[in-house]
């Protein structure tokens, strides 16, 4: 039950996250005219310490650059995480 209650918890808290990357994509009008670089990771772990997640990623187009980075883990001792979130329009 602490394993399911952990794998929730850390769903709930990477949601953000998740939404972010996806808001990256439709950040600017028009966002997918012309030529484009993109690049997504995640990975996820739930076992009998904790549960977790991380992501990275990165978009590159005519209408600018951004990147966005960040890890979430709820175990025993809580939930600790960080995010990162850089760009710039032209």
């Amino acid at each position: 039950m602490r394993a399911v209650k952990r794998v929730l918890a850390v769903t709930a808290l990477a949601a953000p996250l998740v939404i972010g990357c996806a808001g990256l994509a439709s950040a600017h009008e028009g966002f997918h005219e012309g030529p484009e670089a993109h690049f997504a990771e995640a990975q996820f772990i739930a076992n009998e310490e904790g549960a977790g997640e991380a992501a990275v990623a990165s978009v590159v187009s005519p209408h600018g650059v951004d990147h966005i980075a960040g890890w979430v883990f709820a175990g025993d001792e809580g939930v600790s995480g960080a995010f990162t979130d850089s760009g710039a329009s032209f």
